[in-house]
């Protein structure tokens, strides 16, 4: 049994934790605990705690996650107790605890999914208007989560910028409240929908961790909370602060999944839980194997024509390229960002036979094809725009604001969302490709209250059917690099191109922040020109391929300059990479350090280091995580025979060969 249950009380039970839910003296569901495993007579014993979705009203002073406001103008919610059901889902157990208002026609339904082998809890919210007059939702969160009372606390998050994203912030927690949030119609370069706590002992290695992910790819919210009686925990759902639902006799809202996890290894332990939770129950084909891509933007940029691409396409097959991908600049009308965006046929001047010779010449060489795409914005200079300017996102009396010269469509309406899956559909049925990169390079503005979450959604269902449609269909998702890379988006989609900046030094603390909840399957990383396009900052090949290799790997830049040493020692690593591919994608992943990287898989384990400045210490030993210290295992390079307990205790018994400034360690257990 994962989900045991007496009257007025719940306990969800995973391999290594518990979660129990109890009614409160008020009517109101509880948490009673969320931690380590318990039995239900332990549970039984503990009283209940926070809300498990506060609301506004009475004593409460809090964060309210459920704000409501009825026709009458009256506000919060009194619950009331309707009862509760409990399903077997494929796999997994799913408890819905019925609730309602004790005066109002409003029922509210919460959410949990729990499976075997799996330490996630899903929760999210259902509301329903019973009544005969319409109910405004002024905000509604999936769930509240409370953790138990320590003596301290600390927040670990990521923030950033483009270029920057997903920089590891771990501080101590306010007391007060601390709201991370994007505002901008997508999950955001600045922060990102997922939060940890733990009781500020926590190590990679030690120490409880509770954490939660939001699976939605507009703007969010998310609020810590640590009040003066030293309790803790947070709430968090979809829409920012002033955006409102109208909810109309008996229609309902559903929220999207928020989903938490508790370890108590630490924050190598709760990343482990993440990426399997990922791997297994987000991801919608996890056994598909990640190509090695190349793409042409930083070869080409808009200076594109067939036999240049069909030029860079006999190179990238000539080191080991799987999936050839043609960047921007590919369709009608499109010289530079002002023009061309809706338009997706290709350009009859530099196609003059359409793709079809390109595709062709691309699969001859033993390689996929794939397209970048930008399916929500449109130009001003579009044959889509003359044809339907309504169709573009805007309100009265406002100015439509650009945004690198392009619009948004109004992906809310049904109408809109049918076109843009009839054009990729078509555009996928009438060309062999396998594989489109889904762009989507601004905010969304000018947007009312009625447009944020049907967005999104039509973006959802939009990708779904083209999967159902296409199912051998690859699709990575991007927004400026990772603008858009949640558990909402990685349910449709393969993998998320992570940042912009390919600056391979950089791109270790991007890579490593994405990496505490995702795993390096759905992480996309090129190798691109030296001195980088973006920084300016020389490094050697084999240091940006050993970066990149931590990863779903690419290559992003321009062969035609590449010596031929180069291209030689890019076959080389892209072929060591495909006989690693297996353990980084499907292996357990700990952070060695800030510098280096270990993956595990059965008896074989991979160590990827960098040095990316003097400030990392050439002898520094590099201690492996997780061997059997009985173990021996074989260095599959030099055949050294080497010794877990030394390995994990000690390091690797020499000094570590930075010479390189980078390095790639392969080791099998043979006894």
């Amino acid at each position: 049994m994962i989900v045991h249950e007496e009257p007025g009380l719940w306990l969800l039970t995973t391999p290594s934790s518990a979660y129990a839910v109890r009614l409160g003296p008020d009517g109101a569901p509880r948490c009673a605990h969320w931690g380590p495993p318990l039995t239900l007579d332990q549970a039984r014993a503990l009283p209940a705690g926070r809300e498990e979705l506060a609301s506004e009203g009475g004593g409460r002073f809090g964060v309210a996650g459920l704000q409501i406001r009825y026709d009458d103008g009256v506000r919060g919610v009194e619950w009331q107790h309707l009862g509760h059901d409990i399903t077997d889902d494929n796999p997994g157990s799913h408890l819905t605890i019925r609730m309602a208002d004790r005066h109002y026609p409003l029922e509210i339904d919460l959410h949990y999914r729990v499976r075997p082998g799996d330490d996630a809890i899903d929760r999210w919210t259902t509301l329903r208007n019973t009544g005969a007059a319409p109910i405004t939702i002024l905000r509604c969160d999936s769930a509240a989560w409370t953790v138990p009372h320590r003596p301290d606390y600390r927040l670990t998050h990521v923030t950033g910028e483009w270029g920057a994203e997903f920089q590891t912030r771990r501080t101590p927690l306010a007391m007060a409240e601390t709201t991370l949030t994007s505002r901008r119609g997508h999950s955001g370069h600045h922060a990102n929908p997922w939060v940890m706590l733990d009781a500020g002992d926590a190590t990679e290695d030690h120490g409880e961790v509770w954490s939660a992910a939001l699976a939605w790819s507009g703007s969010w919210r998310i609020t810590c909370e640590h009040d003066r009686d030293g309790r803790a925990g947070w709430t968090g759902g979809f829409g920012h602060e002033g955006v409102t639902w109208r909810l109309g006799p008996g229609e309902t809202l559903e929220t999207p999944k928020f989903t938490g996890i508790y370890s108590a290894e630490g924050f190598g332990g709760i990343s482990h839980r993440w990426h399997d939770h990922v791997r297994c129950h987000v991801l919608p084909a996890p056994d598909r194997t990640r190509p090695v891509i190349f793409n042409s933007w930083e070869a080409t940029e808009f200076d594109i024509s067939q036999a240049q691409q069909m030029e860079l396409a006999d190179l990238a097959a000539g080191i080991g390229v799987e999936l050839f991908v043609v960047d921007d600049g590919w369709f009608a009308g499109r010289r530079g960002e002002t023009a061309g965006l809706g338009d997706w046929w290709p350009d009859p001047e530099r196609f003059p036979d359409g793709l079809t010779p390109l595709i062709e010449h691309v699969k001859r060489l033993g390689m996929d094809f794939g397209l970048w795409v930008e399916p929500e914005s449109v130009n001003e200079d579009s044959e889509l725009y003359r044809k339907h300017p309504e169709w573009v996102l805007r309100q009265p009396n406002r100015h439509s604001s650009e945004v690198r010269d392009q619009l948004l469509l109004d992906l809310a309406r049904d109408d809109v969302a049918a076109w843009v899956y009839d054009r990729l559909d078509e555009l996928v049925t009438g060309n062999d490709i396998a594989f489109l990169k889904w762009d989507m390079n601004r905010p969304v503005t000018e947007a009312g209250d009625d447009v944020w979450v049907p967005y999104i959604r039509n973006v959802y269902a939009v990708i779904d059917r083209l999967r159902a449609a296409h199912p051998h269909l690859m699709i990575e998702g991007c927004a400026s690099g990772g603008g858009r890379a949640d558990l909402g988006i990685l349910a449709r989609t393969d993998q998320i191109w992570t940042s912009d900046n390919t600056d391979a030094a950089q791109r270790i603390a991007i890579q490593h922040g994405y990496g505490r909840l995702y795993p390096a399957c759905t992480m996309g990383a090129w190798v691109t020109d030296s001195p980088n396009a973006i920084t300016g900052r020389p490094t050697p090949l084999a240091f940006r391929f050993h970066v990149a290799m931590a990863g779903a790997l690419g290559i992003g830049g321009d062969l035609r300059r590449w010596s031929p040493a180069d291209l030689a020692e890019a076959a080389h690593l892209v072929e060591r990479y495909k006989e690693i591919r297996p353990v980084v994608h499907g292996g357990r992943a700990d952070r060695l350090a800030d510098w280096a990287v270990q993956y595990t898989r059965d008896a074989d384990v991979i160590v990827l280091s960098w040095r990316p400045t003097m400030l990392v210490h050439a002898t520094a030993p590099v201690r492996i995580k997780g061997l059997d210290p009985d173990g021996r295992y074989r260095d599959r390079d030099t055949g050294e025979i080497h010794h877990g307990v030394v390995l994990m205790n000690h390091g690797l018994p020499r000094p570590w060969p930075f010479e390189s400034s980078s390095e790639l360690k392969r080791f099998t257990r043979v006894g």
